[in-house]
């Protein structure tokens, strides 16, 4: 090769770097609509999506924890066993799983209510081979250090590791749905749950929400919300949303109001409406960098108790999603973490600080989701109290089926420490919370989740006071 062709092609490979890296430089995550008009009466909003074939009697409430694969596989089978369990509810025959009003998500638990929530019944034909069954970790490594492409676009400041992550489920799982889709199919309510860690404030995926910064989630990817609620810090970068409020005429509602004039003797409105308050200083606040569910939330279950305080009780809720006749109010919490080793008990030797960090954070979340467990328990009596004051009224109570006052409450748990059998408890518990099990530990995960709830108390309590 002559001087001359030398230098052109070295010419030519500098400009082709240059070229990439400019472009790299200008890589940026995709930004989140604005909102140009508050519209209480449209959008992905809970009292607006239905149900295929539900009844108007029962309610269901189902949460999906965080842990990765694992907690995606535990959720599954929880799904599988609703399917195949018929109920007759007003004399007609039903399969359980058309009865879910809501499915709250957090993390891994998230993938599996995206899917269901996009597809419907299509997550029993083809969500274990497109990530169950996937080394979704693997693709993710490759996707990231194996295209030089995406090299230099993880340099750039505004795009990072789960907005790389995001582009692959949008496109080999989620299929480019959105939330517009999700309304669209009239399903069950997908509440998908990450963390803004500075603020320590749970922020669900729902328009209720994306009100109060002025933003439109119709056309936001479902697979960017799987992303963020699974975005375990450190490994992973936040994924960003642009706040815009004061722009779309959102006013803070009455209702919510009052409990910042009057809050109630245990402060949890008041907190829960200062958290939302917040955000409306766009000046202040102008970007939400957010991060897995189950830094403020792992269980799932805050999305559903914060929403019934911040609609000023249970019959509020009922009320305001038209099921002021709801009889059975369902709550059935999946939850695939796991006990965490004390083998360090036993050892005169100090953890090592990978250890001593992961039982921190393993730690705060089982006291956390513990506290909200306690205040789903302790919330069912006066939930049951309002509902049937504003039913009978003055008049006599009567519980009879049917009656004024007929409203039962069912809590049902699906989790690893139900299982009798020692060595399937220390072999769950041993999964890792990765985005990779092999197909052996999948199925022994489904195949543990139906097997729990089906020899569940409280699930038999329900399907008896069903019949």
């Amino acid at each position: 090769m002559t001087p001359t062709r030398t230098a052109r092609v070295l010419w030519l490979q500098t400009g082709l770097l240059l070229t990439v890296l400019l472009a790299s430089a200008c890589a940026h995550y995709p930004i989140n609509a604005p909102l140009a008009r508050v519209d209480p009466k449209s959008g992905y909003r809970g009292q607006y999506v239905g149900r295929s074939g539900g009844s108007d009697t029962v309610m269901l409430f189902v949460s999906f924890s965080g842990g990765g694969t694992r907690a995606a596989a535990f959720a599954y089978g929880v799904l599988e066993e609703l399917r195949d369990t018929q109920v007759t509810i007003e004399g007609r025959k039903s399969r359980l799983l058309n009865e879910v009003d809501w499915i709250s998500s957090v993390s891994g638990g998230s993938f599996t209510a995206g899917y269901y929530g996009l597809f419907g019944d299509r997550v029993f034909e083809d969500f274990e081979t497109r990530f169950l069954k996937k080394d979704v970790e693997g693709a993710l490594i490759v996707r990231a250090y194996v295209n030089p492409i995406n090299w230099f676009r993880l340099l750039s400041p505004t795009f990072g590791r789960s907005d790389l992550a995001a582009e692959y489920y949008d496109e080999h799982i989620f299929h480019g749905g959105t939330f517009g889709d999700l309304a669209a199919r009239k399903g069950p309510m997908i509440l998908m749950n990450a963390t803004d860690p500075i603020s320590g404030v749970r922020v669900g995926f729902s328009q209720d929400t994306f009100d109060v910064i002025c933003s439109d989630l119709s056309p936001f990817p479902v697979a960017r919300a799987a992303a963020a609620s699974s975005a375990v810090p450190v490994l992973l970068s936040a994924i960003t949303l642009k706040n815009y409020a004061g722009s779309c005429g959102f006013q803070m509602p009455e209702y919510l109001e009052k409990f910042l004039r009057d809050p109630d003797p245990t402060r949890q409105r008041f907190h829960l409406v200062n958290d939302i308050r917040h955000y409306l200083d766009a000046e202040q606040t102008r970007y939400l960098h957010l991060v897995d569910g189950g830094v403020s939330d792992n269980l799932g279950l805050r999305g559903f108790l914060e929403r019934i305080l911040a609609l000023g009780g249970f019959w509020e809720t009922l009320r305001r999603s038209g099921a002021e006749q709801v009889q059975k109010v369902v709550f059935l919490v999946v939850d695939a973490e796991v006990e965490e080793s004390r083998k360090y008990y036993r050892s005169a030797d100090p953890p090592p600080l990978g250890a001593m960090l992961s039982s921190y954070m393993a730690t705060t979340e089982a006291r956390y989701d513990a506290d909200s467990f306690l205040l789903l328990r302790e919330s069912l009596g006066p939930w049951a109290e309002d509902v049937r004051r504003h039913r009978c009224g003055s008049g006599p109570v009567s519980t009879e089926p049917g009656a004024c006052g007929d409203i039962r409450f069912y809590v049902i748990t699906v989790k690893f420490d139900a299982l009798k059998n020692e060595a399937e408890r220390a072999y769950l518990n041993g999964l890792p919370t990765s985005f990779v099990l092999s197909d052996e530990a999948v199925d022994r995960l489904r195949d543990a989740a139906r097997r729990i709830l089906v020899q569940s108390d409280e699930f038999q309590r329900l399907l008896r006071d069903l019949r």
